[in-house]
Formats: C-alpha cells, sequence, structure tokens
C-alpha cells in the first residue's frame, strides 16, 4: 500500500504541477493586478485589522463606560467621534467593534467554507446517490436567502453573538457548496486523478493529496468573497438585536441603537456607518482582485 501511494503520489504530482499556479507567478500577478486604488484598500484592512488586534494603540476612553456629563457630545478633540446617547466614546466603541465584527466574520466564514468544502468535495467525487441527496438538500436551503437561513437558525437556537455566528456560516454554506462542486468535478476528471485510481491509491488519500490542494483557490476565493457578506450579514442580525448583545460593541449594534438620532445627532449613527461601509468596501474589492490574480482563466495583457 505505500509503494502504491508513493507512486501515485509522483505521477499525481507530475500531472498536477501544470494546473497548479507555482508562488512566483502568482507574486508577479499580485503585483500587476494590485493597482494604487488596491494598495490603498488593502493599507486600509490592514489599518482595520492591526486596530481592532491592539486597541489601546489609539483608544483612551473605556468602549462601555458611561458618562453622564458628555451626553451627545459633537465630535472634538476630547471624544474623535464624539459620544453616543450612554455618554459612551464612540471612537473607542468602532475600534473594538471592529474586533467584535472581524472575529465574528472570520469564524462564521471559517463554518460555511468548512461545510461547503466537505459537502462539495464528497458530493462531486463520489456522484451517485450520494451527490444526488446532497445537492437537492442545497437546492432546498438556496430556496431561502441567506440572511433568512439566518434568522431560522437564531430563532431556533436564541439571540446571542455565538449563536449569530453559527447561523451566519450554515447560511451562506449552500451556495458555497455548489461552487466547490463545480470545482471538484473539473480537478475529478483529470489525468493524474485516473492515475492514482489505477495504481490503488484509497479515495480518501486522493482527495487529500490531489483534489483538495486543486481547489483550494476556490476556497480562498470563496472566504475573501464571504468574509464581507458574514460582516454584513452579522451586522443586521446585530442591528435587529439577535447577535451581540448590549453593551457589547459591534458595528451593527451600534447602528440599530443610533437609528433615533439620525436627523437630531449626525455623527452617532453616521461615523459607524462610514467605517462598516468602507470596510466592506476594501473587502469586496481586495476579494476581487484575489479573484483575478488566483484564477488561471483570467490572462493579463
Amino acid at each position: 500500500m505505500m509503494r502504491t501511494r508513493a507512486g501515485a503520489a509522483v505521477v499525481g504530482a507530475q500531472m498536477a504541477v501544470a494546473a497548479t499556479p507555482t508562488s512566483r507567478p502568482l507574486l508577479r500577478r499580485f503585483r500587476r493586478v494590485l493597482g494604487l486604488w488596491g494598495r490603498v484598500t488593502f493599507g486600509f484592512l490592514v489599518l482595520v485589522v492591526v486596530l481592532a488586534a491592539f486597541p489601546r494603540i489609539v483608544v483612551r476612553h473605556d468602549p462601555i463606560e458611561v458618562v453622564p456629563e458628555q451626553i451627545l457630545a459633537p465630535p472634538g478633540a476630547g471624544f474623535l467621534f464624539g459620544t453616543d446617547q450612554y455618554g459612551r466614546d464612540i471612537f473607542s466603541r468602532v475600534v473594538y467593534g471592529a474586533r467584535a465584527s472581524l472575529g465574528f466574520a472570520l469564524i462564521a466564514t471559517g463554518i460555511s467554507v468548512a461545510l461547503s468544502t466537505v459537502a462539495g468535495t464528497v458530493s462531486a467525487y463520489y456522484g451517485g446517490r450520494l451527490e444526488t441527496l446532497l445537492m437537492r438538500t442545497v437546492d432546498i436551503l438556496m430556496a431561502f436567502p441567506g440572511i433568512l437561513l439566518a434568522l431560522i437558525v437564531v430563532a431556533l437556537l436564541g439571540p446571542g453573538l455565538a449563536t449569530a455566528m453559527i447561523a451566519v456560516g450554515f447560511g451562506q454554506a449552500p451556495a458555497f457548496t455548489r461552487i466547490v462542486r463545480s470545482a471538484t468535478l473539473v480537478v475529478k476528471n483529470q489525468q493524474y486523478i485516473e492515475a492514482a485510481r489505477a495504481m490503488g491509491a484509497p479515495d480518501m488519500w486522493i482527495m487529500r493529496a490531489h483534489v483538495l490542494p486543486n481547489v483550494r483557490y476556490t476556497v480562498i476565493v470563496l472566504m475573501t468573497l464571504g468574509f464581507g457578506a458574514s460582516i454584513l450579514i452579522g451586522a443586521s442580525l446585530s442591528f435587529l438585536g439577535l447577535g451581540a448583545q448590549p453593551p457589547t460593541p459591534e458595528w451593527g449594534s451600534m447602528l440599530g441603537d443610533a437609528r433615533g438620532y439620525v436627523r437630531t445627532h449626525w455623527w452617532v449613527p453616521t461615523l459607524p456607518g462610514l467605517v462598516l461601509a468602507a470596510t466592506l468596501l476594501c473587502i469586496n474589492t481586495v476579494g476581487d482582485q484575489i479573484r483575478d490574480i488566483l484564477d488561471p482563466r483570467l490572462k493579463l495583457q
């Protein structure tokens, strides 16, 4: 068996090398695709991640501290983004809210990618009744919008940040599963897979050694594009009171609390909303560029 696996690995590596992009071409494509706007968006995302990881670098106030004397104070030297209806520093809450929103999106995206990778790869590789069962289940789930699936899961499990993570991950998994399945079907019919089968390699070993490495770029693109969607859906659930619970700072819950102050105190909803919108724009831009870099069908002239 060890010889069989070793022989299959050699044959598979020799025949798959042309199908798997190497690091140097990827770096060259990265430099060519990532223009000025790409560098700006990427730099903004790096800044958001750094501040979320080390908020004490710029934060001077406790994000949950209530200061009655500073209720609804406008932006100024003491409070960069002003204060909210409880006298809490909005800038501190935005920075700490980035930690909650990004962490939420990371876990939710990980759940959806893990579920879709397993379901899509197994269904495409084995086919037959298993594929029919899984794909019909996916079709049923895709009949509901992702946000509606998330609401159903939250309704069943109860509100909370952890529940919302599971809900968003489960809600995005059906669409991702179809994409992973399509990528696996392309890899499944390659000659190096047939060679590994002919040499007696087990199916699980073939999927781990040859199928998954050749669909990993599709999975990476799904993660980048699904990350922004996870932030948006998570913020929507928190806006409705089904995600992060008070007094936890989170962008969606901040907007939900501030919706009554749109006309009277513009900074309370506007500044957190602008940060959320800018982060989503940068994530989608960088995700599109990563797709252009990793997709071998997109050739730069």
